[in-house]
């Protein structure tokens, strides 16, 4: 066996030759770059001075990248653009269809075989409509039976999954086996509940029973925002709720092989987080099962926004940062104990062998982690990385991250779509290339720390170096997610750099090499200095979440238009992707993007789904509300949404008709109305006797209620309950050019998708009033 210095390296370069030379079929024989020039390897891309470049230069540029391997880095982007285009669509496309594009595009593939240029172009459409088809595959897989509308029912289910909540009650995953009193014909497969009390040594795998109180997943809370139905349809679950009364417990006759290893390890991560709450108490210690275990419940709703409005969420959510360290951690450990022994450690593949034992520590954080979407994610990023090592190639290259983008979009299409993906991306994908480009700078300028400084001077300059590399990780990090956070959230973190630079190192240095330790030493009982530690570290953390939170501006951003997002993104992606001059390429994208956001209208009405709460844009920073009882979770993505400062509740036994902008809605006898800032009135209504009097009076009207739908004529719009309730939240933009004066965008469109098909079958939207038992 070969030792780790002696290790061979594969020379790539007649395979990069080989890819120019399909480059040269493409762009032709014009370019003014030599071969020669066009095969230097990815490690040593970056660096240089760039231009405008004009099409001879053009084609060398394009002839240097497909070298590099650059249109490789294009295949897991063009199958996640059409996982997207996918769920974008406005209804549902038909399987055979798509099959027929993607048989036709095969066709063309091959009848254009001797046309390069027609083949490069035929082959990229062909990866979008995979795309498209992989998430159609995964929606026909999924198909989540989910229930249509609320109803209390007698539910016998079996425990997947328990968590603690900070408010003490506990969080369940069940498994319906059956429901009674009344009995669903349509039951859901799997929900989720919450109770107050649970049996005594309640475990995955036991089967109880309860009144439950069921609900569909909610939609958006206006259109565009988080969609709870889409993210419940591809989890499996179909419906959640509450227990009514304490749920009892049940004896299970016989229990699936596979439910079994199911629950050794859900018992295994409760026996994991009981025993960091034993040793680190409060809010450090939960923070900490979340770390390692995956629980979030128990860590309170305060220091979650602490911890957002710094800029470090992120540590609560097991990621690739999460899985780097605890495998960085053993690798390291392990090529400093090989290095005590330097006979042994020449002879020896030292760094195969740590990776092998990282990839195996990974590999059990995922299953105490709790398998979630994002670990599952960061695992295979990981898990490619470190095969590479196994095999003698560079872990940390943009060819790996395209392999890991690839499994994962095509195993789960619809993660795509979501902050998690997009977000990890991004920040991998960025500091890939600054790394890159850094360290070509780096090999070109020869630079580095002469053998003649004394050992503090080394020491006090690896130091600086270290945090230098913290301070860039973070800006380059924070720059990339940015883009996507204010996109998902309309927030974003003013302050995370400071933020950052303070709490990481208490991350990176303390709290995840403590947990690595704790889980090595815990068959010997000596786990428990190491969770102490971890726990004195999480303390610093929330201090400095702490404290800057409470010194950060406003960090709401508002709303950013579709098509700003979709050019910025875009731009970014080439940004990334390119080595070469052609990043240039970026720069009209990102332009337009910036352009489009700044010109964007934010709407002046909200409407809830339900049809209860109505928020009407006042100006400045104003948001006016018609109930006094506000849902925290809509309004504070309203309040993201528009950026607002104040939120204007209604004035009580007020004739409507002395509303004023100032005074916001005034409501009487369960009518409330405002005077909008152009001048219009709106109206929410409880009963259809009050919409005569508000018919051409009012510009828009709210009623709530679904079982009568009112005309009043052209001059005024009027949406029911059951409006809402088929068709989901409501924004609306006064335009003076429309018929009744104003524009209204859905969040939900019809014809439904698969996970929207539950809302036709609530009884809001068969236009019937809410059940009430005699």
């Amino acid at each position: 066996m070969q030792g780790e210095g002696a290790s061979t390296s594969i020379d790539e370069r007649e395979r990069f030759l080989q890819a120019s030379r399909l480059v040269d079929a493409v762009v032709g024989s014009g370019s003014v770059v030599s071969r020669e020039e066009a095969a230097t390897p990815v490690e040593e891309r970056g660096g240089g001075s760039y231009s405008l470049p004009s099409t001879a230069r053009m084609a060398g540029l394009m002839r240097q990248e497909a070298a590099r391997g650059t249109p490789f880095l294009f295949l897991p982007v063009l199958l996640a653009v059409g996982a997207a285009a996918y769920f974008a669509l406005p209804e549902e496309p038909s399987g055979s269809a798509i099959i027929a594009v993607l048989l036709a595009k095969l066709c063309s593939l091959w009848l254009a075989r001797s046309r390069p240029a027609a083949s490069v172009i035929i082959a990229a459409l062909l990866v979008f409509t995979m795309g498209m088809a992989a998430a159609k595959l995964e929606t026909w897989r999924r198909s989540t039976p989910m229930l249509g509308s609320p109803i209390a029912t007698t539910l016998t289910g079996q425990v997947r999954a328990l968590e603690h909540m900070a408010s003490g009650r506990m969080r369940l995953t069940l498994d319906v086996i059956a429901t009674e009193r009344p009995q669903l014909r349509y039951a859901p497969d799997r929900i989720r509940v919450s109770a107050r009390q649970v049996p005594e040594n309640l475990a995955p795998g036991d089967v109880i029973k309860g009144l439950v109180r069921l609900m569909p997943p909610s939609g958006p809370v206006r259109p565009g925002a988080y969609d709870f139905a889409f993210a419940s349809f591809f989890q499996e679950r179909g419906a959640v709720g509450f227990f009514l009364r304490d749920p009892e417990k049940l004896t299970l006759q016989a229990e699936p092989v596979l439910l079994r290893l199911q629950g050794v390890v859900q018992r295994l991560r409760r026996a994991l987080s009981e025993r960091i709450l034993h040793h680190v108490q409060g809010q450090e210690g939960h923070i900490a099962v979340a770390m390692i275990t995956g629980f979030r419940g128990g860590i309170p709703e305060e220091t979650n926004e602490w911890l957002r409005r710094a800029g470090l969420a992120h540590i609560l959510a097991i990621s690739g940062l999460h899985m780097a360290l605890a495998a960085g951690c053993v690798m390291i450990g392990l090529r400093w104990g090989f290095a005590l022994f330097p006979q042994t450690a020449s002879r020896l593949p030292v760094k195969k062998y740590a990776a092998a034992a990282a990839l195996m520590l990974a590999t059990l954080y995922l299953l105490i982690s709790g398998g979630a979407v994002a670990a599952q994610r960061s695992y295979i990023m990981l898990a490619v990385m470190l095969v590479a090592l196994l095999f003698d190639r560079a872990a940390i290259t943009m060819r790996n991250l395209a392999i890991a983008a690839l499994f994962i979009t095509a195993a789960s299409p619809h993660v795509v779509i979501g902050p998690s993906f997009q977000m990890s991306f991004a920040a991998t994908a960025a500091l890939i290339a600054a790394y890159s480009l850094w360290t070509g700078r780096q090999r070109r300028r020869g630079s580095n720390m002469p053998a003649d400084h004394g050992v503090l001077r080394r020491a006090l300059t690896s130091m600086l170096i270290f945090f230098a590399g913290l301070c860039a990780t973070s800006i380059i990090a924070g720059l990339a997610t940015t883009l996507f956070g204010a996109w998902h959230f309309q927030r974003t973190s003013p302050l995370a750099l400071p933020a950052n630079l303070a709490a990481m190192p208490l991350v990176s240095l303390v709290a995840m090499p403590s947990a690595v330790m704790a889980i090595i030493t815990m068959p010997f009982g000596l786990d428990g200095l190491f969770w102490t530690l971890m726990g004195k570290a999480i303390q610093g953390i929330v201090i400095v979440a702490e404290t800057i939170a409470s010194h950060s501006p406003i960090d709401a951003i508002g709303l950013m238009p579709r098509s700003a997002f979709l050019l910025l993104a875009a731009g970014f992606t080439l940004l990334v992707i390119f080595t070469t001059g052609l990043r240039l390429l970026a720069l009209p994208l990102l332009l337009a993007g910036a352009i489009l956001w700044a010109q964007r209208e934010l709407p002046d009405v909200l409407v809830s789904d339900d049809a209860r709460l109505v928020g009407v844009y006042m100006g400045e920073g104003r948001l006016a509300v018609n109930r006094e009882r506000l849902n925290g979770f809509t309004m504070g993505d309203w309040e993201h949404a528009l950026m607002i400062e104040s939120v204007i509740k209604p004035l009580q036994d007020n004739d409507g008709a002395e509303a004023t902008s100032a005074r916001g809605f005034s409501c009487r006898e369960g009518a409330c109305a405002i005077q909008h800032p152009s001048g219009a009135w709106i109206a929410h209504l409880n009963e259809p006797v009050q919409v005569a009097q508000w018919c051409g009076k009012a510009a828009i009207i709210i009623l709530d209620d679904a079982t009568v739908e009112p005309r009043c004529g052209a001059r005024t719009l009027v949406l029911t309950k059951r409006d809402l309730a088929r068709r989901g939240a409501a924004s609306i933009q006064m335009d003076a050019r429309a018929t009744n004066g104003a524009n209204v965008t859905y969040a939900v469109d019809m014809p439904y998708r698969p996970w929207h098909e539950h809302r036709r079958y609530s009884r809001a939207a068969r236009g019937l009033a809410p059940y009430r038992r005699d």
